[in-house]
């Protein structure tokens, strides 16, 4: 999304990068004021809700300035970049702060979108710039040399005119969920805003004092007795919060909905896999497999792929609005990944129809984007089952929490040496245990039973993979 604010600056704005998402945030800067950039150049590296993405600049000129520093959240249709379209004669030499921004003013109305605005290829076009108060945290500073102060928020939180608390419509959720007075709050956001952690604040019991240890040696010293202090975990400070944000704040509310609104249900099988382990030593050594991933995980997804063929009425999910059942005759296939900005899922598209070889090239390149934080958006959308693999943990079961909108989530535990019963001999065997959750709704017993004991089947006997397939 660009503008023209004269006939030399061009201005980009935050772009959708994700069905509707609001914000994003700026993770890194890859250019500075003063920079020359081209068309379809990456300038920076946003993260929201789903992912991960690199923006590039829609046209060619000098970077001018960047509206926002690394770490804020920007609303969708906000300026976050001014480029000299006309090559930048003068700017260079006299180029601003790396971040600032213009001296505030009323905004002024946004222009009727004429005709298609650049943005990110797939995303769509955002119709509207959102506005919003600048958020808490947002650097505001004047142009040139002038020195602006941050504006003091207002003591008593109440809208200029009206006598109303100044809070976004969630916070006034959020508020009257948990019986708290607006009005009685004092803000600590910006111009006067009450925030979450007001509200959160309000209702909290009053927090234990921080003892340092600087503290306790000063108390020791004193006539007074002291009371026995914890110990102090990391200098001196004995919590810390962390922000909930980005993939790991929408992983968090999809989870929270997703188990309180489909009916769970967890059944679990313990496995001989020692014939799985032995084929996969043997696939690493085949030469069609020659520079792909081959591991158990990899014949783990294909027994699943086939117990699915078997009873493909397990590819569903539910319509609530319509209160319908929808099959899937496809799969696309979720593989939960770890990452360091959260857990993602992203997913394998129509995964039954692939061979192998195919199955092994698309798990490689998903573990490796999510490893680099570069999975899109796009990749994490339409899943129809997932598989977790705890095992990589040292982790023999568990649990899983289904993916929104999936029916069943597979988990794979540790594959450990234990003395296990062969051909009427107690004797050390590749064991493992499997849990399926299922949607209730969609799957019944006797269906989650069938396609667990079809994924153990496969993985006690893989022959099975050329003769049910």
């Amino acid at each position: 999304m660009t503008t023209m604010t004269d006939a030399a600056l061009a201005e980009f704005k935050m772009p959708d990068v994700g069905e509707g998402l609001t914000e994003a945030e700026i993770l890194k800067w890859y250019v500075q004021p003063g920079d020359a950039v081209t068309d379809g150049q990456v300038v920076c590296e946003v993260e929201t809700a789903k992912a991960a993405v690199e923006l590039p600049i829609p046209f060619n000129g000098v970077v001018r300035e960047l509206r926002f520093p690394e770490g804020t959240t920007v609303d969708v249709g906000q300026v976050i970049i001014a480029v000299d379209v006309a090559g930048g004669s003068g700017s260079t030499a006299a180029a601003p702060a790396p971040v600032s921004l213009p001296e505030p003013a009323a905004p002024e109305p946004e222009p009727a979108p004429q005709g298609r605005q650049p943005v990110l290829v797939g995303y769509g076009v955002s119709e509207a710039s959102t506005k919003r108060r600048p958020r808490k945290g947002d650097v505001v500073a004047a142009p040139a040399a002038v020195t602006q102060p941050a504006p003091s928020p207002e003591p008593d939180a109440l809208a200029k005119g009206n006598g109303r608390p100044l809070a976004k419509p969630p916070v006034r959720k959020l508020a009257k969920d948990l019986g708290v007075d607006l009005a009685s709050l004092t803000p600590s956001g910006p111009d006067g805003i009450i925030t979450r952690e007001d509200v959160h604040a309000a209702v909290a019991p009053a927090p234990e004092r921080v003892v340092t240890q600087v503290q306790v040696q000063v108390q020791a010293q004193s006539q007074e007795p002291v009371a026995t202090v914890p110990a102090v975990v990391q200098d001196g400070v004995r919590e810390t919060r962390v922000p909930v944000k980005g993939v790991r704040k929408a992983t968090a509310a999809a989870m929270v909905g997703s188990a309180f609104t489909a009916p769970h249900v967890t059944e679990f099988v313990t496995v001989d896999v020692t014939r799985t382990m032995k084929l996969v030593e043997e696939l690493k050594a085949d030469k069609e497999m020659q520079g792909l991933r081959v591991n158990p995980l990899l014949l783990v997804a294909k027994a699943l792929l086939v117990a699915i063929k078997r009873n493909p009425e397990i590819s569903a999910s539910w319509d609530e609005a319509a209160q319908e059942i929808v099959r899937k005759h496809y799969v696309n296939l979720g593989i939960a990944a770890a990452t360091p900005r959260g857990l993602i899922v992203p997913n394998i598209k129509d995964a039954h129809a692939k061979t192998l070889p195919e199955l092994a090239t698309a798990l490689g390149e998903l573990v490796s984007t999510a490893r680099e934080g570069k999975t899109s958006p796009g990749a994490m959308q339409g899943g129809t089952v997932t598989i977790t693999n705890v095992g990589v943990f040292g982790v023999d079961t568990g649990t899983p929490i289904l993916n929104p909108g999936e029916p069943a989530i597979l988990a794979v535990g540790a594959i450990k040496l234990q003395p296990w019963v062969h051909k009427g001999k107690v004797k050390p065997r590749q064991v493992t245990t499997l849990a399926l959750s299922f949607d209730h709704r969609l799957v019944d017993g006797e269906l989650g039973s069938k396609v667990l004991a079809d994924v153990a089947a496969i993985l006690e006997q893989p022959k099975r993979l050329i003769t049910w397939a």
